[in-house]
């Protein structure tokens, strides 16, 4: 743990929102909004949507300029919307900045991140509720941002960040991961570094430790070699003694035809985190 002169040494500068239209979208731009006043940073409300064409077999609708129309008009309706939702979710947040474009929503979203030290965006799991116009899943992105991804499970409209656990495997994605998540671990009152599976013992979670000793931070090291449950059960279980309410871990996965296919223990972080995660690649 740390000092406040030391907490106050980093910080996200600034933090962005896709924002869309679904059920989820409000929560976790309020949820981002508490960090943005927590870090004193700029909060980024980010949203797009593309227009959408009729498809009527070989004709080409594209060239009917009243249906070009309608579909930006109904587009720039949706991001109105959005806005809205932003400017209420985000009230009482001194720095705000609202970003919209009729555009493909995914590559906007990419595009928008060269300005954000945090990206924050609504879980959508298999279990989770359609989110609507607008949204795409942190898996469409985490792998390609270049920035860490703070993933929100459902409804939850707050962070308090104090107990941390830390997913550790030998990799290069969690060494990035741990480096995203110092604003936060610096200002936590306990950090876990966990290591589950055969190779527990040998991944160098002491070093973690050390390491995080060297910002001023106190870590223990735990690991859980023999542990037959999914690493995901693993974590929530952990996460529910501890009464941690933020996970850090890399993103794993390899690209194969434009998709990307993602570890087991990643794909389940991104689809069913019991607490907020922090995801980077």
């Amino acid at each position: 743990m740390t000092g406040s002169s030391q907490a106050l040494q980093a910080r996200y500068a600034s933090i962005m929102a896709p924002v869309h239209l679904g059920p989820g979208a409000e929560s976790a731009v309020a949820l981002a909004a508490g960090l943005a006043g927590r870090f004193s940073s700029r909060l980024i409300g980010v949203a797009a949507e593309d227009i959408v064409l009729p498809y009527y077999g070989d004709s080409v609708a594209a060239l009917d300029a009243v249906l070009v129309e309608e579909a930006k008009r109904a587009a720039a309706e949706h991001l109105e919307q959005a806005e809205v939702l932003f400017r209420r979710a985000a009230k009482g947040c001194p720095l705000q900045e609202w970003r919209a474009a009729v555009d493909a929503t995914r590559q906007h979203m990419l595009a928008q991140a060269r300005a954000a030290d945090l990206v924050v965006m609504a879980r959508l799991g298999a279990a989770d509720p359609d989110q609507g116009p607008m949204s795409l899943s942190p898996g469409d992105l985490v792998m390609e941002l270049g920035r860490p991804v703070l993933v929100v499970p459902p409804h939850l409209d707050r962070l308090a960040g104090r107990r941390v656990i830390i997913a550790w495997k030998n990799t290069r994605e969690a060494r990035r991961a741990v480096w995203d998540a110092l604003p936060f671990l610096m200002r936590a009152e306990a950090v876990i570094v966990l290591t589950v599976g055969q190779e527990a013992a040998e991944s160098g979670a002491q070093d973690v430790c050390g390491y995080l000793a060297g910002h001023h931070i106190a870590a223990r090291a735990l690991a859980r070699p023999g542990s037959d449950q999914p690493a995901i059960a693993v974590l929530a279980e952990l996460a529910r003694q501890e009464n941690a309410d933020l996970i850090v871990a890399g993103a794993f996965g390899h690209s194969r035809l434009r998709e990307w296919i993602f570890g087991g223990v990643t794909r389940d972080l991104l689809q069913e985190t019991p607490v907020c995660c922090l995801m980077s690649h």
